[in-house]
């Protein structure tokens, strides 16, 4: 739907031999990074589950919402990131370190969030298979509803972030549709009440389409034309006093409108 998703290299090993990790400094990963004008949107991260994560995990996922567009904010809210397109909000818990000593606390946070958000998921790494045992385990054992929310397994970090990044989008997507489709369904209703108004308004003996459209224009609806006065036809349309004359008596005299015409 319109995103490219467009991803900063991961870390390289460093020429000391050590483990790779880029440390970048504090006041790099405290800033929002920088995005155009007419950005995908706004992600906020709970500020306390930034600290948990590793230095570079958190530059990986700035600069990546740099390269797509969105503004990232560090904020104390209630789940791990929260993401709004286009006035729409997705919340997410990012499990990036599958702890099986902490599960009931993990699930019972989930509980309680889930009754807050419309559109809530759970993201859950799990790099290996004692993990993943371990997390579909846990998943029957505290009767999830399936869907209710969603829990989206994933073996990394990184995976899971842009994973979260397209779930996002796509509901954004998804809304921006809806109302572009309100607005053709809106649209089409004008057009058909154009439509409507003009059989009526031309069906009076001597009135034509630009007359029609000079009435709506200057007069409004079909019942103002039809409490009009001749007067006020003349001083605020170019129709003539025979128009005038015609469409006042069209709407108000029985005789001149259930009898037979020539137009």
């Amino acid at each position: 739907h319109g995103l490219l998703l467009r991803s900063p290299s991961r870390s390289s090993p460093s020429p000391s031999g050590g483990s790779g990790e880029v440390l970048a400094p504090a006041a790099e990963l405290m800033a929002t990074p920088a995005a155009s004008a007419r950005g995908n949107g706004v992600c906020m991260m709970n500020s306390t589950w930034r600290d948990g994560q590793r230095p570079s995990f958190i530059h990986f996922i700035s600069s990546f919402l740099s390269a797509n567009s969105y503004r990232l904010s560090f904020l104390p809210i209630a789940p791990d990131l929260i993401f709004n397109n286009g006035g729409l909000s997705v919340a997410f818990v990012f499990v990036t370190s599958w702890d099986p000593d902490n599960i009931s606390a993990v699930f019972s946070r989930i509980g309680r969030l889930k009754r807050q958000f419309g559109h809530f998921y759970v993201i859950v790494c799990v790099p290996t298979r004692e993990q993943n045992d371990s997390f579909n385990r846990s998943y029957f054992k505290y009767s999830v509803e399936l869907g209710s929310p969603t829990f989206v397994p994933v073996r990394d970090p990184e995976m899971g972030f842009e994973k979260i990044v397209k779930i996002a989008h796509a509901h954004g997507v998804c809304k921006r549709e809806d109302a572009i489709t309100k607005l053709k369904i809106e649209r089409e209703r004008q057009v058909q009440g154009m439509d409507m108004f003009l059989r009526v308004v031309t069906s009076i003996p001597g009135i034509d389409d630009h007359d029609a459209n000079a009435l709506i224009q200057t007069v409004g609806s079909i019942e103002a034309i039809s409490t009009a006065s001749k007067a006020f036809i003349l001083e605020n349309t170019d129709l003539s006093a025979d128009k005038a004359e015609r469409i006042v008596r069209f709407f108000r005299d029985p005789q001149y409108y259930l009898s037979p015409k020539l137009n």
